[in-house]
């Protein structure tokens, strides 16, 4: 018997595998590792996912930074609320005590003050429909003292504002303002809003607009939507605060609040 034979040939059966064997292994296992990442994958995702934001604010709910302190305290400087744009759309109209975001262009701003760079202006837009910008200078937040067919004056004996003969005692306004320095008697034509900042010694609204063509009333149609969430800073996250203030106003005949 060869004895030397057969430990060669155990010997080669045993053996490590260096050859054609090995090398597939170490093929499949570089296969099944992920490969470097793409980056014009990566921004196809960003732009998607930009995109989709962007049309949720433009139909749903949009992000709105308060540029001033004309609402405080209900809003600071700074915040970021929701506005929901679905408020109106199915028939529902504003209702007086709502605070609500609008384009002012036509009833608080001339059409032809709003001319500008149209590049700039897109992509200003697209920063402030993210809450990453302020809002155009045509965008306003305010909150809806009158509607249509009310009647609303300012001020009784007691320095108080009415609506249709009904004082309103208005627990949102600035500690230390009054309703209104300015004294006024308007009737709110049909479609239109009368509509006041909270910070009545700070806020420029319907009431400066008064001799002005419109009379400082914001047609229905430009309401953006509704102001019904808090969503910046952390300590102030939450629906906003309604008010019961109009709660006993008495209808008119063109009255939708």
């Amino acid at each position: 018997m060869d004895t030397e034979a057969q430990h060669t040939e155990r010997d080669r059966s045993s053996g490590p595998a260096d050859g054609p064997e090995e090398g597939s292994r170490s093929a499949h296992v570089r296969d099944r590792m992920p490969g470097p990442v793409s980056w014009g994958r990566t921004a196809f995702l960003g732009m998607v996912c930009t995109a989709a934001l962007l049309l949720f604010s433009a139909f749903v709910l949009q992000p709105f930074l308060i540029p001033s302190g004309s609402m405080e305290p209900t809003l600071r400087i700074g915040d970021r609320v929701l506005v929901n744009k679905l408020a109106y759309r199915f028939g529902s109209e504003p209702r007086r005590g709502d605070v609500v975001v609008f384009d002012g262009t036509g009833s608080f701003v001339r059409e032809e003050d709003t001319a500008g760079d149209p590049v700039g202006e897109l992509l200003r837009a697209a920063a402030a429909s993210l809450g990453l910008a302020e809002p155009a200078g045509t965008d306003f937040v305010k909150r809806v003292v009158g509607v249509g067919g009310d009647r609303v004056v300012c001020c009784d004996r007691r320095g108080r504002l009415e609506v249709n003969g009904t004082a309103v005692s208005e627990g949102y306004i600035h500690p230390g303002d009054r309703p209104s320095e300015a004294a006024f008697d308007i009737v709110v034509p049909g479609g239109t809003l009368w509509v006041m900042g909270d910070h009545r010694s700070r806020s420029r609204d319907s009431r400066d607009h008064l001799g002005e063509p419109g009379g400082g009333m914001v047609p229905v149609e430009r309401v953006i939507g509704r102001v019904d969430w808090l969503g910046w800073p952390l300590g102030r996250i939450g629906s906003l605060e309604g008010t019961g203030a109009f709660a006993g106003i008495r209808p008119t005949g063109a009255d939708h609040g």
